[in-house]
């Protein structure tokens, strides 16, 4: 697969912007602040709905405006596919599938499969818990539509019961409705953690080899899945919390809580671990999610790189350009310096400079 062109209106820097875009390399360069990573993020966001970098749809709109619009087409196989998405400061966002307006984000899901790589991606491991699970969530969202709806009616669900958990200070009548919650909680949650678990156990299958060559065969890397509570433990779990949330006016278990342990060697790395060794696991853990997807999708997945070679020494971006030679891949940098000393190939430069290309 891999993405045909993309149209840009009132999006973050740019008034307007229309790209064609080679099926293969595309690298964006200029200097910092001039919109290049906001070309990357017009992509995700219309093939995912969400902004890597957490941000809210009206910080994506171009400042004074009410509204942006993006339009991406997409090439899968023989089909095109064309999506539309209008992001509006007040309102939910409105997506089109080929002029088809789609009700919920489920059906967007799959249709294009997007790798995102940023520096701030280098800091997952040593970076809080709620980081590794959005990579876990977002990359199994891009695979699994079903669990695009749990996971959405679990976040529902935890909102709506801390929200009763605030009430009860002034409605004790309440409390009786808690038991409701819990049990729709329990419901999504231990679909959740059984999802995660097979996830993370594929993503094992992959990341040791990929690691191992990364590091010269020194160190062997393993994913640990570390849920709050086991999926048979939830409700009791829950039940058994049940002063402790009442006191803390929050929910204190389930999925929302889990995390993800990265260790080395048998250690874990975001404790003991140094900056590099930390920084090799995000690149490896990066590449495995390439693969991955390569295999569960039997296409290529597309790639957006966001300033991550200077970042890396000049043995892994070896590693990491020679692992994406059959893939789409949209780069950006201040200079073409890295790729010309790679002797990597690249099939489309474009020069940003203040929000034109």
């Amino acid at each position: 697969m891999f993405i045909e062109s993309i149209h840009l209106k009132n999006f973050r820097n740019y008034e307007t912007l229309d790209l064609k875009l080679d099926p293969e390399t595309n690298l964006f360069y200029g200097n910092n602040a001039q919109g290049k990573t906001n070309i990357l993020e017009a992509a995700y966001v219309c093939g995912t709905t969400k902004s890597h970098k957490g941000s809210k749809d009206r910080e994506l709109i171009r400042f004074s405006e009410e509204e942006a619009h993006i339009r991406m087409i997409v090439k899968k196989e023989s089909i095109t596919y064309r999506i539309d998405m209008h992001l509006k400061k007040n309102k939910a966002k409105g997506v089109a599938i080929n002029g088809i307006p789609i009700r919920k984000a489920r059906e967007l899901f799959g249709i294009v499969n997007l790798v995102f790589f940023s520096p701030e991606d280098l800091n997952i491991i040593k970076n809080g818990p709620s980081e590794r699970r959005r990579f876990l969530d977002m990359e199994l969202c891009q695979l699994d539509k079903l669990y695009v709806t749990e996971l959405g009616n679990y976040n529902h669900i935890i909102n709506q019961r801390n929200k009763l958990l605030r009430d009860l200070t002034f409605h004790p009548e309440l409390e009786d409705t808690l038991e409701i919650w819990d049990s729709q909680l329990a419901q999504y949650g231990e679909r959740i953690i059984q999802k995660r678990k097979s996830f993370v156990k594929e993503l094992n299958q992959i990341i040791r080899d990929i690691h191992r060559k990364l590091s010269g065969g020194t160190e062997e890397l393993e994913l640990l899945y570390e849920p709050s509570v086991q999926e048979a433990e939830l409700k009791a779990q829950l039940e058994a919390g049940k002063e402790k949330d009442l006191k803390l006016k929050t929910t204190s278990a389930g999925p929302h809580r889990d995390d993800l342990c990265v260790q080395i060697n048998g250690v874990d790395i975001r404790k003991y671990g140094s900056q590099g060794q930390q920084r090799t696991a995000a690149l490896s853990l990066k590449l495995s999610e390439i693969r991955l997807v390569k295999q569960k999708i039997n296409d290529t997945p597309i790639l957006l790189l966001d300033d991550v070679l200077s970042e890396l020494d000049s043995s892994r971006q070896n590693y990491l350009l020679e692992s994406i030679h059959d893939i789409q891949t949209l780069i950006t940098c201040t200079g073409v310096d890295d790729f010309i000393n790679n002797q990597f190939t690249i099939h489309k430069v474009f020069q940003v400079i203040h929000g034109e290309v």
